[in-house]
């Protein structure tokens, strides 16, 4: 059944007249999280690739490591695709995704509207998926779950920071409500033609 899209006010959500299903509805404050979350995520990305990630102490060796490490490693062993992969997602997406959503949103809490702002934001809802600090996540743990019989591993600030950028990320996923982005562009264009 088709529907025509209406304007909200806060709180309010819409239903289909014929299920009663939820299509869409107004958050409160849904620019304002996902702009407070993703400035949040950017602190801490800039923070898991600058501080130490993990140190590996064994038989008397130390080696520090920073989140690149094993983007270079994976280069060393001549595992290319592999290594271009995990950039991508672990580095590349993740901070595309982040710069992209600061770029439309906080000239929009100025009543602004960025150049290119629609393209810009369809760009960052495509790339989601990409950003997979989750998975890169999980491999860390499991790679650590599995050298600590062989060795010490002491997690780094950057570890920490990276489990803090998972969820500021997540946060601002679920806070962000696309509808809201989609009106407020166009309000400010509107705006602007008056």
């Amino acid at each position: 059944m088709l529907h025509r899209q209406r304007l909200l006010r806060e709180g309010q959500r819409a239903t289909c007249s014929r299920c009663g299903a939820v299509l869409y509805r107004k958050k409160r404050s849904s620019l304002d999280d996902t702009l407070v979350f993703s400035l949040t995520a950017l602190i801490l990305f800039f923070m898991a690739n600058v501080f130490p990630f993990m140190t590996f102490k064994y038989e008397g060796r130390v080696q520090e490591s920073v989140l690149f490490s094993g983007v270079q490693a994976l280069f060393v062993q001549d595992m290319w695709a592999v290594a271009i992969l995990v950039l991508l997602v672990s580095v590349v997406v993740p901070l595309l995704k982040i710069v992209g959503m600061l770029y439309v949103l906080v000239p929009l809490k100025l009543n602004q509207r960025p150049w290119s702002a629609a393209r810009i934001f369809r760009i960052v809802e495509r790339l989601h998926p990409w950003a997979m600090v989750d998975v890169y996540m999980l491999g860390v743990i499991v790679a650590m779950v599995k050298l600590s019989d062989f060795a010490t591993i002491v997690p780094g600030a950057a570890l920490y920071s990276f489990a803090a950028l998972l969820i500021a990320m997540a946060a601002a996923g679920a806070a962000l409500n696309p509808h809201d982005v989609w009106e407020r562009l166009d309000a400010v264009a509107r705006g602007r033609r008056q």
